[in-house]
Order: C-alpha cells, then sequence, then structure tokens
C-alpha cells in the first residue's frame, strides 16, 4: 500500500487493535471488531489498517461546527438554556437504516471533513463565543475516540464542559478512557429489541445496555436518553413498557428519557412520520413505570418538552421548542414551591441563548 493512500497530516495511531495470525488487524475499539487488511478501512469509514496497525485517519478535521442550544442534543437537565459548540467528522460505526444524520454520519467522501481544527482551536473558540460545553455530535464520537479525548482535555482547560451524543456501542476498555473525559451523554437507545439492533443497525443490544450500566454505576456523567420511535419498528407498548421498565430498574428513576418522532429519511423513506399521539403514549407509559422525566421532541408539544416537580407536580422548566419560558428552580436545583431535588446539573440562573443556531468557521 502506498503511503499517501490516507492524508499522513490528518493520520494518528490507535491503542485498541490487535494482529491477526492471517496478516490482517482487529480493530478493538467497537463490538464490530472489524478485521482489516492493509490499507482496508473499517465499516465506521475513518479507521483504517496502515502498516499493521489501526490509524485514525480523521484527526483535527470536521463536518462542520455550530452553535446549537443545548437542548437540541437533547439535554435538558444539563445547563439549561446554555449554548453549545457542536461538531462531528465523517463515519459511523452503525448502519442504521433510518438515521437522520446520513449525509455526514453515512459519508464516505472525505470532502465531508472540509473543517479543520485542532483542540486547542475549538476549546478557545467556544470560550470566546460564550459557549458553555462542547458537543461532539451529528455522527458517533466513538469513532474519533482520540481526536474526541484531545478536544475534551482541552475544553477542560478552559472550563467548558464536554458532551458526547452516541450510540454507546463501544468495548468495555475505550469505553472506559472515553467517558472519563466527558461531562454529560446523550445515549441513543433506539430498541429495546436486539432483532431490530440487528437488522436495522447492524449491531446488537446488549453492549448498549452495558454501557448505560457502566456510566450510570462507574461514573459521574450526567446521562440522558433518547429514543427515535418508528411505526411499525419499535413504537409498541410493549417495548416501551420493558424498556422504561429496565430503565428506572437499572439506571434509576432519575435520568430522562426522550421519545423523538422519525421522520422518512435514508433507507426507510417508505415508512410515515411519527404521530404525536405515539409520542404522547410513550411519555404516558414511562411516568406511569416510575420515569420520573419523560419528554417527547421533534415536534411541538409544550407540555411534552418541559419539566415537572415528580413530587408536586409543578413545572420547573418551560420549554417551547428550544425556548426557556417558566424557570422555578431555586439556585440548589430544587422546586421553589415544594423543596424537592430535580436531578441534574443546574446553575444558578438558565441561560439566555434561546432557539438560535448558525454556522461557525474555525478560521475567522
Amino acid at each position: 500500500m502506498k503511503r499517501d493512500h490516507f492524508e499522513e497530516q490528518f493520520c494518528v495511531d490507535t491503542r485498541y487493535w490487535h494482529p491477526l495470525e492471517d496478516g490482517r488487524v482487529q480493530c478493538d475499539l467497537c463490538p464490530r471488531y472489524c478485521k482489516l487488511k492493509p490499507g482496508q478501512r473499517g465499516l465506521c469509514f475513518v479507521r483504517a489498517n496502515q502498516d499493521g496497525k489501526i490509524i485514525l485517519t480523521s484527526y483535527g478535521r470536521s463536518s462542520g461546527f455550530c452553535i446549537d442550544p443545548i437542548e437540541k442534543k437533547p439535554l435538558n437537565h444539563f445547563l439549561p438554556g446554555t449554548a453549545v459548540l457542536s461538531f462531528g467528522t465523517a463515519g459511523c460505526n452503525l448502519s442504521c437504516k433510518f438515521c437522520q444524520n446520513w449525509d455526514i454520519s453515512k459519508s464516505r467522501e472525505i470532502d465531508t471533513l472540509a473543517d479543520e481544527a485542532s483542540p486547542e482551536k475549538i476549546a478557545t473558540k467556544a470560550d470566546q463565543l460564550g459557549c458553555r460545553s462542547v458537543a461532539f455530535t451529528y455522527n458517533d464520537p466513538v469513532i474519533f475516540h482520540e481526536y474526541a479525548i484531545d478536544v475534551a482535555r482541552a475544553c477542560h482547560d478552559h472550563d467548558l464542559k464536554t458532551v458526547a451524543v452516541t450510540a454507546g456501542y463501544i468495548c468495555a476498555e475505550p469505553r472506559q478512557e472515553f467517558f472519563q473525559h466527558i461531562d454529560a451523554a446523550n445515549i441513543d437507545l433506539k430498541s429495546f429489541n436486539d432483532d431490530f439492533y440487528h437488522q436495522l443497525t447492524g449491531s446488537h443490544l446488549q453492549p448498549v445496555l452495558d454501557t448505560l450500566i457502566y456510566l450510570k454505576q462507574e461514573t459521574n456523567v450526567w446521562i440522558e436518553l433518547t429514543t427515535l420511535l418508528i411505526p411499525g419498528k419499535n413504537d409498541h407498548a410493549d417495548e416501551i413498557d420493558a424498556m422504561t421498565r429496565w430503565v428506572v430498574e437499572h439506571l434509576g428513576p432519575d435520568v430522562p428519557m426522550h421519545f423523538t418522532a422519525f421522520h422518512p429519511d435514508y433507507k426507510m423513506r417508505d415508512i410515515p412520520a411519527t404521530p404525536a399521539s405515539t409520542l404522547t403514549a410513550a411519555r404516558s407509559i414511562a411516568m406511569e413505570n416510575g420515569v420520573r422525566y419523560a419528554y417527547t421532541g421533534n415536534l411541538h408539544d409544550k407540555q411534552g418538552e418541559s419539566t415537572y416537580c415528580h413530587h408536586c407536580g409543578q413545572i420547573l422548566i418551560g420549554r417551547d421548542w428550544y425556548e426557556l419560558s417558566d424557570w422555578n428552580l431555586d439556585d440548589k436545583g430544587c422546586c421553589n414551591h415544594c423543596g424537592t431535588l430535580c436531578a441534574g446539573v443546574f446553575e444558578k440562573q438558565p441561560g439566555d441563548w434561546g432557539s438560535r443556531r448558525y454556522v461557525v468557521s474555525m478560521h475567522d
């Protein structure tokens, strides 16, 4: 293989791999365990076998940077109302037929990685623009593990928080290294059925559940869950009942759950959009099973978007799309009516970023 097969300036060595007897190299980052011949890329596209070792081919390159409201991740209990600098790369280690960001996550074009930025540049820019955090999102940060960790270190040097939006499909050792640098994570719990995972994502459910249990039991990472409900695929009441019961039993009642609406895209354009009633029903099932903070998303539903005190029922954080209205938490994060603590990571006052979203250039 020619060494110019990959752009050397964006390549870094990785740790999680081992050689096989047949000359291939196995990537041990995620449970897919890609076995790669010389010059071959993994399914994720950004990790490859070069000279008998696995390299990351996209270090320092992004598909673009945007400032978003933190609620768009979605995170409703982590620094509400604040701005987050968001970015991703190309590729993904899952093969979701319903991907809502397929133009980025399924990209096999290096031109997708058009924006260059060092970890220090990202952290400095986020700080200058008044962001409280930086999010690894749009595609799964697991696959750009080394880049994400270096960015996270730079962010913490600037007193910025870090957010991972991920499917949680990662092996135990790299999982431990990755999440020690993460302050909050939204984990896609795509279904509670392994057949769904296998047939529609090319992965399996159990490694995701293992990640969730690890995060809850072994870390201080603030976690929220998102399930995209797809008509006829993962929206049956029995499955939602089993999922939410598992969450309460293994993660506790304080982990927020977001039920979001699917729209026809990528390889599932023949499936209709999710009715609002499906999301409302899922939210009701979750709350009946003891989930204290259940939300609807990807549609306008002020009640389903807002946060309520699980003890007295008072609205704690009112939301209208990504605009905050009511704020009834005291400076300790407790309900100002009954004093019950609201689980989350809150500052004394909410941010005032609102619903604004704009593209950021790292070269300005």
